[in-house]
C-alpha cells in the first residue's frame, strides 16, 4: 500500500512577489514534506495565491486564486484541512480588510467541517477592538494555534483565548535551507559586503533620508565596505532602494542593487554572502540570523522588535526616531566583531531552527491519528 495522502490548503500573503512571505510559504512546504516523510504521510499542498500560475510553477504545487470565490471554495472543499499562516496576517495597521479576509477563509473551512491550523503567525497590531471577539471565536475552533513570539501569544490571551491553546514557536523561515545546504558567508578577502533591505514607510521619507546619511558615513569610515541593496517586495522596494542610492553621492561605485529576486532561496543566498545586514524588512533579519550574518534592525513595526528580542537584541533605529550616527557606529561595531557576534548568538539561533519544525510536526501528527 502507498502512503496516506493528505491535501492541505495554505492561506497566506502568497503570490505578491514579496520575498519574505514567499519564504514563509517555501518553509512551510519544506517542513510539511519532511514531517510527512518521517510519519509516512504524503502531503499534497493546495496554495491560495494572488498568482496561482506563478505559485504552481515556482513550487510545483496545486494553486487556486485567493480572491476568486469559485476557485477559493473549490480549494477548501478539496482539502482535508487548512493552514493559515505564517506571517503577519491578523493585523489592521496596513488595512482594515486584512483581518476579515483571513478570518473569513478560516471560517469557511470550518463551515465545511475541515480542521484548521494557525501556523506561526505574528498577531497584531489589532487597533480595532471589534476584531477581538471574531479572532477569539475562530481560533477557539482551530485544532492547533501557534504564534511566532510571546507578544502575539499575550495579545491572544488579552482577547480571552485560553493560554493553554497557544504554542509559541519561531518564524518558519528560520528553518529555510540554502539550496543544497551549501553556502559561504562573507565577501572576497578585503571587501566587506553590507546587505541593505529598505521599504517606504514615513510619508515624508525621513527614515530613508536618515538612513542615506548613515550609509554615506559608513562608506566614508571604511573604504572596504560595499553596499548590496536587496529589495524584498517587488517592485516597491526597488524604488525605495533607488531612493537611498540616489542620495549616496560620490559613493556610487561601491553600491549595487540586486533586482528582480523572487524565489526565497535566491534571496537567502544573497544574504548569506553578506558580512552584515541592515534591514527594515522582518524577513531580511530572519534570513541573516539563519545564516549567522550579524544584523542591524530598523524598526517600523513591533514585529521587528519582537524578533530581535528573541536573540537578545534591540533595533538600532526606528522610523519614528532615527539616529543616523548611532546606526553607523553599530554597523561598524558589528563588522569588526562579526565572529564574536555569531559565536554569542549560535545557541539561540540553533534552538530557533530546531523549533521551526514544531507546527508541521503537530499538523501531520493530527492526520496520522
Amino acid at each position: 500500500m502507498g502512503a496516506k495522502v493528505v491535501k492541505i490548503a495554505l492561506s497566506g500573503y502568497y503570490g505578491f512577489d514579496n520575498s519574505g512571505d514567499e519564504a514563509v510559504l517555501q518553509s512551510i512546504l519544506f517542513a510539511l514534506e519532511e514531517q510527512g516523510r518521517e510519519q509516512g504521510i504524503r502531503i499534497e499542498p493546495i496554495v491560495l495565491s494572488a498568482n496561482p500560475e506563478k505559485t504552481s510553477a515556482m513550487y510545483g504545487v496545486q494553486s487556486y486564486h485567493r480572491m476568486k470565490p469559485g476557485p477559493l471554495l473549490r480549494a477548501l472543499r478539496e482539502a482535508d484541512g487548512l493552514i493559515s499562516g505564517g506571517g503577519s496576517l491578523l493585523q489592521d495597521a496596513t488595512s482594515s480588510k486584512t483581518i476579515p479576509y483571513y478570518l473569513a477563509v478560516l471560517k469557511m473551512a470550518q463551515w465545511f467541517g475541515k480542521p484548521t491550523f494557525i501556523y506561526s503567525q505574528g498577531i497584531g497590531p489589532v487597533n480595532r477592538r471589534m476584531f477581538d471577539g471574531w479572532i477569539r471565536s475562530v481560533f477557539k475552533r482551530c485544532a492547533y494555534v501557534s504564534v511566532r513570539d510571546v507578544e502575539s501569544a499575550e495579545l491572544l490571551v488579552k482577547m480571552r483565548l485560553p493560554r493553554e491553546r497557544i504554542t509559541v514557536v519561531p518564524d518558519p523561515v528560520m528553518g529555510l535551507p540554502l539550496r543544497g545546504e551549501a553556502g559561504t558567508n562573507g565577501s572576497a578577502e578585503g571587501v566587506r559586503t553590507v546587505g541593505v533591505s529598505v521599504r517606504f514607510w514615513n510619508e515624508d521619507r525621513s527614515e530613508l533620508e536618515a538612513l542615506s546619511r548613515s550609509l554615506a558615513k559608513l562608506l566614508a569610515a571604511d573604504s572596504n565596505v560595499r553596499l548590496r541593496f536587496l529589495p524584498f517586495h517587488l517592485p516597491s522596494d526597488e524604488v525605495a532602494s533607488q531612493f537611498v542610492i540616489d542620495r549616496l553621492g560620490d559613493h556610487g561605485s561601491r553600491v549595487e542593487m540586486v533586482p528582480g529576486i523572487v524565489h526565497p532561496q535566491d534571496m537567502l543566498a544573497q544574504v548569506a554572502g553578506c558580512d552584515l545586514l541592515i534591514g527594515m524588512r522582518l524577513h531580511s533579519l530572519i534570513y541573516a540570523a539563519s545564516q549567522y550574518v550579524p544584523m542591524v534592525g530598523i524598526s517600523y513595526d513591533p514585529k521587528i522588535d519582537q524578533f530581535l528580542h528573541r536573540l537578545g537584541m534591540k533595533a538600532a533605529a526606528s522610523t519614528a526616531r532615527f539616529d543616523a550616527d548611532a546606526l553607523t557606529q553599530e554597523a561598524l561595531r558589528l563588522l569588526e566583531g562579526s565572529s564574536a557576534w555569531a559565536a554569542s548568538k549560535r545557541a539561540a539561533i540553533e534552538e530557533l531552527k530546531a523549533q521551526a519544525q514544531f507546527p508541521a510536526n503537530r499538523i501531520v501528527s493530527f492526520f496520522n491519528k
